[in-house]
């Protein structure tokens, strides 16, 4: 586990089917440590995770579930997803103890709305901070570079057009992928470029 950004850890896992990282992040926040997309840590990251402690697991979709369980099981945060991809992690076997509002405030971080890849993709927003923790709506993926998982994975690819062009209206200057590698600086012009192809 490593800090990235002042009081932000990550800790990744290598894909070698999409020869990328998966990543998942813990921010330490004084109303309460939280834990994002989880992917699984080894026993030392584990360790020390447990040892800073977590208040909440958030969930950006249905599909990032990941090693949720095990976080809880270890720190007895309760999992947080929006309403509409709680059925599906629920049938992954995720343990779903609440739901994540648009809008609510988690900690530090702003709910908002990311559907497309699936109904109930959020993604997090730190205004204060200016960062931006994205699950599945983009990836950052070639390295220094925002883009898109392939259409065929996607419920309703239109729609996740039109939730990243709305994404650009956000105040931030990082990205804080699911997937990829994050962009600490100068991320919002990189989002550009990807939603300038993206047509009329």
């Amino acid at each position: 586990m490593r800090e990235i950004l002042p009081g932000i850890f990550t800790w990744s896992r290598f894909s070698e089917p999409h020869a990328y990282d998966f990543n998942g992040y813990l921010i330490r926040d004084p109303s309460g440590n939280l834990c994002i997309d989880p992917v699984l840590p080894g026993d030392a990251d584990l360790d020390e995770i447990a040892r800073l402690g977590v208040a909440k697991i958030v969930l950006t979709n249905r599909n990032h579930s990941r090693a949720s369980n095990t976080i809880r099981e270890r720190t007895h945060a309760p999992i947080l997803i929006h309403p509409d991809d709680a059925k599906h992690a629920r049938e992954q076997g995720t343990t779903i103890d609440g739901d994540l509002r648009i809008g609510e405030e988690i900690g530090p971080l702003v709910v908002t709305a990311a559907p497309g890849k699936s109904p109930g993709e959020v993604v997090l927003h730190w205004p204060e901070r200016r960062l931006l923790f994205v699950g599945d709506a983009v990836i950052g993926n070639p390295p220094g570079r925002c883009s898109l998982l392939r259409e065929k994975v996607m419920d309703d690819p239109p729609r996740l057009r039109r939730s990243v062009t709305d994404l650009t209206r956000l105040d931030f200057d990082a990205l804080l992928f699911g997937d990829g590698t994050p962009i600490l600086q100068e991320a919002k012009p990189r989002l550009l470029e990807l939603v300038q192809t993206f047509g009329p």
